[in-house]
């Protein structure tokens, strides 16, 4: 990915031309990507917010969270905070039904020991933050920066993505992201970084250009390395920031493929370049 962002105009997206062959791949494709990208903005929200609702609703816990992570179950999305220790228990969870609203969200503050599905959940986001801690060539850390980690447990496969964030307003980062996939028995199986380097994108890019007309989002290059495609990074980050921006769409260029995130329908359309 090439360290710069430059703003770009909605009806550039209009003067493409959409090749019908491989359509309804790339329609696949684009839906996948999607999805895996949903299914980190929600582990986002809930842990963002539950870690509010947690620490408003039980303040004598603060000296002694270990840590937190958050996970579906069923229609609800639960944080989970747990203690520290090599030995940690369930301090208390946070759950959302239906929306993240703080408001609506339910507290329990019951101590008690991991579910077998908690479990783990806790296994694979503490071997993935060690293996953070250990292997400093490939995680990188950098100032004014804290890492998410976001396990993801389904029936055919376990892992932990990892993400950057910044404590600067106003700045959202690309980049810094590794994807830990685990085997059934919760052993690291592989560890890879997703995106070549990291940029930083301002949450306003409104500006006039010399035609009059509006920038609306910004463009960064994905190098071979980084893959083709737009990543469910991407998605999830500009899922979380949107919100808070002027965005109307995000793009990724590579050799072959412009892949383009719609921020208000929260779609991904991929097409051919032409190169």
């Amino acid at each position: 990915m090439q360290l710069f962002v430059r703003s770009v105009i909605l009806s550039t997206v209009i003067l493409l031309s959409i090749s019908c062959l491989g359509q309804v791949d790339r329609s696949y494709i684009a839906d996948s990507i999607s999805n895996e990208g949903k299914r980190l903005y929600e582990s986002e929200m809930t842990s963002w917010y539950g870690t509010d609702v947690f620490l408003e609703k039980f303040k004598e816990e603060s000296e002694n969270i270990g840590g937190y992570f958050s996970y579906k179950d069923g229609e609800s999305f639960k944080c989970l905070f747990f203690s520290k220790g090599d030995k940690p228990n369930v301090l208390g969870v946070i759950t959302f039904i239906g929306s993240f609203d703080p408001k609506m969200a339910q507290s329990d503050g019951t101590k008690r020991e991991f579910t077998e599905k908690e479990k783990d959940y806790y296994t694979i986001r503490n071997a993935a933050l060690n293996e953070i801690k250990s292997d400093t060539s490939l995680f990188k850390r950098y100032k004014n920066t804290e890492i998410n980690l976001i396990p993801l447990i389904d029936k055919d496969e376990k892992k932990v993505y990892v993400l950057t964030a910044t404590s600067q307003s106003g700045i959202v980062i690309i980049g810094n992201d590794y994807l830990l996939l685990f085997t059934k028995t919760n052993e690291l199986l592989s560890k890879r970084k997703i995106h070549a380097n990291l940029i930083t994108l301002p949450t306003k890019l409104e500006e006039k250009t010399a035609d009059g007309n509006t920038t609306v989002g910004s463009v960064h290059n994905h190098l071979p390395e980084t893959g083709e495609l737009m990543t469910a990074t991407d998605v999830c980050t500009f899922m979380l920031y949107e919100r808070f921006s002027n965005w109307k769409q995000q793009i990724v260029i590579s050799q072959k493929y412009m892949s383009i995130w719609n921020c208000g329908s929260n779609k991904l359309i991929i097409v051919p370049t032409g190169r």
